[in-house]
This record gives structure tokens, C-alpha cells and sequence, in this order.
């Protein structure tokens, strides 16, 4: 290998990167940094161009071994690097010499910063010291200023006790007077003291000293009390002077002094009176010393006016002796003057009222109810107590006292003689119901029907005569009228020929049961109050109905069934007509006890006798106590279902009644009839053959004929309503027209012959119906002519009752379509 050549060598180096076969391959990078060493060594040449070959051969050391090699590339490589880093070196320099200096200044700062240091502590030393220093002083300052403030507080407690001796002094001075400012002003301070110990009862001998200050105002309050009391006193000795007192004849003067002797005082007493209310709001000593001062201007006023106002109750009393119910408006007049006077009179010393004003006026309205209840309770007449009721309530309680405190004691005496006027007046409504409605005994004029209603009817068909003749002489002095007022005047004619109101509707033909008591529930409605008032009326209807139908049975056994019925039936209408208006329910509750348990438990322990003292479930004795309680059972009565009960129940009565008199013998036929069997076999009966059935027939049509006149004229003289007529005389003819198609099925249904039906001669039902309306028109111009006027009546052609085809609607009709 020393004998290898550079050619030799670079062969072989040649040989390490061959394509073929690499000793030692490289890679594109080594490759790289083969070619930039080349180009170093060979640069000096490319630069001068004029480079020796022999000095570039002489830069390069000799190489022989891989060693050698190696070394020279590395020393190569060195030298490239250091080429490279030399700036770097020298800023690595640089900085290492920032880098000394740097710190050469940090030390330099942390000299100073100790001296810096040691001078903070000898600062913050120092300022320690002068800042204990200060606290010390304001500490000083402090505590000197709390010392001043207890100071000054035990000196304004102190104040409090030591204003005793003070106030004892001023209190009882012979120049204090209580009508002064100055008085008012030591007990303000009282009371402030007083308030004071009350509020800190915890401080050393506050009791003894709350005591003192109790005494001192006790002291003023008795002082008070002395001064208001001997100037109501000198007043009232003023007024109640013995002349004035006997003076009986001139009370309304003396009067009028009581008022002005206090008035006079008023302003003495006020501030003072003023001052006791202010302080009466936060102390129960002040409220008593002012309920004190109330009860004696009280009894000072009761003993001025009180014998004033009792004589002047006495002097009403005998001025209207016979005249309750002037009476009654007087003294109420002259209280509600009286009461509003001492009201007036009162805010000229208190500013509220009291219950000791209340006391007194309510006395002087005892003398009121005192006066007038004697009289009240001994009263009979319905009129006078119905009278006074209303006064009471309406004048006096709603208008007069009306929510006015003034005069609230007037009403509180008002209600209670309103209480008692309604008690008398209900036990007198009693009295007169069980008297003269239920035991009425009717005297022979009250139970004249229809002959009283005759009468009214020619008296009112005389009336109409003499005012048709007055109108036609009238008329006859008029020469010339035209077509208009001529009209107009047959327009007034007829209408003063139909009379106003029928015989049956006055008020004065009503029953007197009726009469009496509408009249008594018409002045008890306004009276006494809604639930008082439903029980008296539902007892008083219940009587009434009693009394029209016990008057109805003595109409029907001296006139007839018919008059009966018809009489109860209109006053029936009349009175649930006349009780429409009343604007309460009709209905009353009634309590009572069942004793049906206790009956029945009872005859149980007697059926037992050997299990009452058993011992096991069965013992008869304990069954008796469980079962034998009475039950509570509540009814509901109410009198107009009882009143229209009562008229269904007459109605009935008369419309049957009504068909037995048209059509009694076919009625007794159909009856006998449908009661016989068998029915195949009635035929041949005697009483079923066909010329008896046509006498049956012919006398039911005589009888139609003949009675259905009176029948409708009865009905038009006490019902008096064309329309009701017809409502309650429809089920009558539909009865009849019954009884006639129920004859016709007979005879069908039987197998009677057509010869047999030509001699029976039953009508159909439209036959009837005609029959009916034309035996009712053609008989009724006959029925209706008042007795020996015929042929003056037929002139004047009167009204015939027809039978209208529209239904009524006013009270009557609506009755009787209910029923």
C-alpha cells in the first residue's frame, strides 16, 4: 500500500461509490460534501487562474494511509468550522463581556438596596413611634368626651328627680290657677317625669320618685276634676232656682235658659276639657278623669233638662189624651229637638261623644217609651195600632232618626215601642181573626144571595137610566154638532151604559170574613216584618177559607148547591186576586213531634214482659229507650196552594153539581148501565127499552133547556166575567156532551135497532153543542131582564151572555185555567 500511487489511490477510492460494486456507498449528501471539499482545494486555482500546480500539491499533505486520510479530513473539517464560526465566537465574546458587566451592576443594586432597607426600618421605627403617639392622644380626647357625655347624661337624669320639690311647689302655689297655660305646662312636666321613672323603673329609687310624680298628678287631676265640677255646679244651681223649678206654665222660656246658662260656661271649661282629651289618648288616668267629666256634665244635664223633657212628654200627653198617634208624632218631635239641642250643646265641651251622653239621652227617650207603652198595650183597634206602626217605622225610625247619631237613642226607644206596637197588634189580629172571621156568625143580610146581588143590579141599571137620560136632554140642547162629536158622544153613551163594575165585584159585597180580613192583611203588610207577617197571613187565609166555606154551606142548604158553590167559588177568586200583591211567600214551617215510636215501643215493652230486665241483646227495656224517641217532623204549610186547593175542590163540586141538574136522568141511566151485567141482557130490560131511553132523552133535554139559562145567569151574577164564565162552564157542557156520545156507543155497541135508535132520538154530539148555545141565547134575554123592566130592558138592548171563543188572562181566569 506505500507503493500505491495517487492514481492507485483515487481508483480505489473510486471503487468505494461504484454503481456496480460500492466498497462503501454514499449517500446523496455525503456525495455533496465531497464535491464542496473539492472545490475548496481547487479554488485558489479557479481564482488566480495562475496557480502553480506544484503549491496545490504542496496544501495538500501526503497521504498514505486511511488514517492519514481521515486525519487531514478532519483537520479539513475543523478548519472549515472555525472559517464558519467565527462570528459567532466573537459575539459569544461580546456577550460574555455584557454578561460581566451586568453583573459587576447587580451588586452595585444590592448594596444599595441594603442601604435602602436599613433606612425603611429606621423609618417605619420612627413612624411607629409617632403614630402610637397620636392614638394615645386621640384615645386622651375620646375617653375625655365620653366622661363629658355622662356627664351631661346623669345630669338630665338627674333632672328628673330633682324637678319634684319644684313642681310640688308651683303645683301648690295659691296663683296657679287651671284655666292658665302655666298649669297645663307643670303637668306636661309631671307627665313627662312621670313617664320617665315608668320607662327606666330599673334606676336606683325610681319607684319612690314614680310615686311622688303619681301623687303630683293625682294633685292636678283632682284639681281638675274640683275646678270642672263647681263650675258645672254654680251653673246648674243657677238654672235650678226654686221659682224656675215650680214654674210648670213657662217650660219651653226655662228651657231655652238651661241651654244658654251652659252655653255661658262652655268657654271656661273647654281648654281645660280639651287638653284632659289630648292626653286622655295616651293614659288611662287622663281617659278616667274624662269619662269622669262625661258622667258628671251628664248627670248635671239630666238633672237640668230631665224634668223639663218629662213635662213636657206630660203636657203632649194630656194635650192629645185621645189622639195616639198625634201623641206619638209630638213627643217625637219634641225629643228629636231636644236630643239634637243637647248634641249641640255636648261639642261645646267634648270634641267625641261618650258613653255617658248616650246614657243621658237614652234616658230622656225612656221617658218616651215610658209615656207611650201603657197606652200601646192597651189599645184594641187595629187601625190605631197599624197606624202607629207605620209611624213609628216609616216617620220616625227611616225619616227622622235616619241613620243620625244625634238621634239614635230616639230610634232605639222607637224600635222598642215598634216591638211592642207589634206585638199588640199581632195578639189584637189574632183576636180579630178568631172573632169576627172564624166565629163570625153571619147575620141573614150576609148570606142574602143572590138576592143582595139582584138588588145592586137594579140599583145600578136605575143609575144607568138616569144618567142615559141626562146625557140625551144634553145632547138635545146641542143644535149643531158635527158628524165627529156626535160619534164621540154615542161613544161616552155606551160607555156609561155598561156599568163600571159588577154587584159581585164591589168591596162592598164581598163576604165579611173576606173583607175583613184582606182589610187586616192590607194594613198588617206595611206593619210588621216579612217572616212575622207570612205566619199571621197564613193563618189568616187558612181561617178565611174556613169562614167562606162554612158560609157557603149555609147559603147552600136555605138557597141551593148551586149559590153555595158559585158564592165560595167568587170569593175564593177575590181572595187569592187580592193577596197576588203581596210580595212574600205564603209559606210556614212547621215543627212537631212524632210520638208514632214511642207508641209503637211501648206496646213492644208491654208485649215483652219477661225480657225488660234481661240481660243479653234482647232486653225490652233498652229497646223501649232506643226506639221509643219522639221525631222531629217539619211542615210546609202554605196557604195560597191551600186557597187553590180549596177552589179546585169547588169547582168540581159545582161542575158537577151544574152537569146533575142539565143532565141528571142520563147520568143515572149511563150509571145504571155500565153497572148492570151481563151487558147482552140490557136490552131487554124494561127500563132499557127504546121509548124509555127517549124519554130519558127528551127529559135531559128539557132540563138543559130549562135550567141552563138560570145556571148561566147565576154564574154571570156572581162571577161577573164573561170570560171565566166561559172557562168554568166549558167543562160543563163538554160533561154533558159526554154523557150524550157515551148514550150514542151505548146504543151501538148493544145492537140496538135503527128503529130503535129513530124512537130513542139521541143527538149527535155537534147536535147538542148547538142545542146548548141555542137554548143559552134564546132563554138568556129572558133570564137577564131585572123584574118588571122587560120591555125597557128590550129597548136599551142589553149585553146577552155569550160565550166568547178567547181565554181571559187576568187573575179569575188564570185561577180557574189552573185549576
Amino acid at each position: 500500500m506505500d507503493n500505491m500511487t495517487l492514481k492507485e489511490i483515487q481508483n480505489k477510492l473510486l471503487l468505494w461509490d461504484s454503481s456496480d460494486t460500492s466498497l462503501a456507498p454514499l449517500t446523496s449528501s455525503q456525495r455533496e460534501a465531497i464535491l464542496d471539499l473539492e472545490s475548496l482545494i481547487l479554488s485558489p486555482d479557479e481564482d488566480d487562474g495562475t496557480q502553480d500546480p506544484s503549491q496545490v500539491d504542496s496544501n495538500v499533505p501526503q497521504i498514505e494511509t486511511t488514517f492519514d486520510f481521515l486525519n487531514w479530513y478532519d483537520k479539513l473539517n475543523e478548519q472549515s468550522l472555525n472559517a464558519n464560526d467565527e462570528p459567532y465566537l466573537a459575539y459569544q465574546k461580546q456577550l460574555e463581556d455584557r454578561r460581566n458587566e451586568c453583573i459587576a451592576l447587580t451588586d452595585q443594586i444590592n448594596a444599595t438596596m441594603l442601604d435602602l432597607d436599613k433606612l425603611t426600618n429606621e423609618y417605619n421605627l420612627v413612624s411607629n413611634k409617632t403614630n402610637a403617639l397620636h392614638t394615645m392622644s386621640e384615645q386622651l380626647l375620646s375617653d375625655q368626651n365620653k366622661l363629658t357625655e355622662i356627664g351631661e347624661d346623669i345630669k338630665q337624669k338627674l333632672h328628673y328627680f330633682t324637678q319634684v320639690e319644684h313642681l310640688a311647689q308651683r303645683l301648690n302655689s295659691s296663683t296657679m290657677s287651671v284655666n292658665s297655660e302655666t298649669f297645663f305646662n307643670v303637668l306636661s312636666k309631671i307627665d313627662e317625669c312621670l313617664d320617665y321613672m315608668r320607662a327606666n323603673s330599673s334606676f336606683k329609687e325610681a319607684q319612690v320618685y314614680s310615686f311622688k310624680y303619681r301623687h303630683l298628678q293625682n294633685r292636678a287631676i283632682s284639681l281638675i276634676q274640683n275646678y270642672v265640677n263647681n263650675v258645672l255646679n254654680h251653673a246648674t244651681e243657677q238654672i235650678l232656682t226654686p221659682d224656675e223649678t215650680n214654674d210648670s206654665e213657662n217650660v219651653d222660656t226655662a228651657y231655652a235658659v238651661y241651654f244658654g246658662k251652659f252655653l255661658a260656661i262652655a268657654p271656661k271649661l273647654k281648654m281645660v276639657i280639651s287638653e284632659v282629651e289630648k292626653r286622655a289618648e295616651h293614659s288611662e288616668d287622663y281617659s278616667g278623669l274624662l269619662s269622669s267629666l262625661q258622667r258628671e256634665y251628664s248627670s248635671r244635664r239630666w238633672s237640668v233638662a230631665g224634668g223639663a223633657v218629662d213635662s213636657s212628654l206630660s203636657a203632649a200627653t194630656r194635650r192629645h189624651e185621645r189622639d195616639h198617634c198625634a201623641l206619638l208624632r209630638s213627643a217625637c218631635s219634641l225629643l228629636a229637638l231636644a236630643l239634637k239641642d243637647e248634641c249641640s250643646l255636648y261639642t261645646n265641651f267634648f270634641t267625641h261623644s261618650s258613653p255617658a251622653l248616650q246614657e243621658y239621652l237614652q234616658s230622656l227617650c225612656n221617658g218616651l217609651y215610658e209615656t207611650l207603652r201603657p197606652q200601646i198595650i192597651h189599645i184594641n183597634h187595629l187601625e190605631t195600632l197599624a197606624e202607629l206602626c207605620v209611624i213609628l217605622r216609616v216617620e220616625v225610625i227611616e225619616e227622622q232618626v235616619n241613620d243620625d247619631p244625634a238621634l239614635s237613642p230616639l230610634g232605639a226607644a222607637a224600635r222598642s215601642l215598634l216591638q211592642d206596637a207589634q206585638e199588640r197588634l199581632v195578639y189584637r189580629a189574632h183576636v180579630h181573626l178568631r172573632d169576627d172571621v172564624l166565629r163570625y156568625r153571619p147575620a141573614p143580610g150576609d148570606l142574602a144571595y143572590p138576592d143582595k146581588l139582584l138588588m145592586m143590579e137594579q140599583i145600578a141599571l136605575s143609575l144607568q137610566e138616569q144618567s142615559l137620560k141626562r146625557s140625551d136632554s144634553r145632547n138635545s140642547m146641542v143644535s149643531d154638532t158635527s158628524s165627529t162629536s156626535q160619534e164621540v158622544a154615542n161613544i161616552n153613551i155606551e160607555a156609561q151604559r155598561r156599568p163600571q163594575a159588577s154587584p159581585a165585584d164591589l168591596h162592598g159585597m164581598w163576604y165579611p170574613g173576606v173583607r175583613r180580613t184582606l182589610a187586616a192583611l192590607s194594613r198588617l203588610y206595611r206593619c210588621l216584618e216579612k217572616r212575622v207577617f207570612q205566619g199571621l197571613a197564613q193563618e189568616a187565609i187558612s181561617l178565611c177559607v174556613q169562614s167562606v166555606d162554612s158560609a157557603a154551606k149555609q147559603i147552600s142548604a136555605t138557597k141551593t148547591s148551586v149559590d153555595g158553590e158559585l158564592f165560595q167559588i167568587k170569593h175564593l177568586l177575590i181572595l187569592r186576586e187580592q193577596i197576588a200583591p203581596f210580595q212574600v211567600d205564603f209559606v210556614v214551617k212547621e215543627t212537631t213531634l212524632d210520638f208514632s215510636n214511642m207508641k209503637n215501643a211501648a206496646y213492644g215493652l208491654i208485649q215483652k214482659p219477661r225480657q225488660i230486665f234481661s240481660l243479653n241483646s234482647n232486653n225490652a227495656l233498652l229497646e223501649f229507650l232506643l226506639e221509643g224517641t219522639p221525631m222531629v217532623k217539619e211542615h210546609l204549610l202554605d196557604s195560597r196552594k191551600e186557597v187553590d186547593r180549596q177552589l179546585k175542590a169547588c169547582c168540581e163540586t159545582f161542575i158537577k153539581c151544574a152537569t146533575e141538574i142539565m143532565a141528571g136522568p142520563l147520568t143515572e141511566f149511563i150509571e145504571k148501565a155500565q153497572a148492570f151485567t151481563p151487558a147482552d141482557q140490557l136490552k131487554i130490560q124494561p127500563w132499557a127499552a127504546p121509548d124509555q131511553l127517549g124519554h130519558v132523552i127528551k127529559e135531559t133535554q128539557k132540563r138543559i133547556k130549562t135550567h141552563l139559562a138560570p145556571l148561566q145567569r147565576s154564574m154571570q151574577l156572581y162571577l161577573s166575567n164573561k170570560e171565566t164564565e166561559f172557562i168554568l162552564f166549558r167543562p160543563i157542557r163538554n160533561n154533558v156532551v159526554g154523557y150524550f156520545v157515551q148514550m150514542e156507543q151505548l146504543l151501538t155497541n148493544l145492537g140496538y135497532s135503527y128503529e130503535d135508535t129513530l124512537i130513542v132520538a139521541c143527538p149527535t154530539p155537534e147536535q147538542v153543542s148547538v142545542f146548548i148555545s141555542s137554548a143559552s141565547l134564546i132563554s138568556h134575554s129572558e133570564a137577564v131582564l131585572p123584574y118588571g123592566k122587560k120591555k125597557q130592558a128590550t129597548a136599551r138592548k142589553p149585553s146577552v151572555t155569550s160565550i166568547p171563543e178567547t181565554e181571559s188572562k187576568n187573575t179569575e181566569e188564570k185561577a180557574i185555567q189552573d185549576v
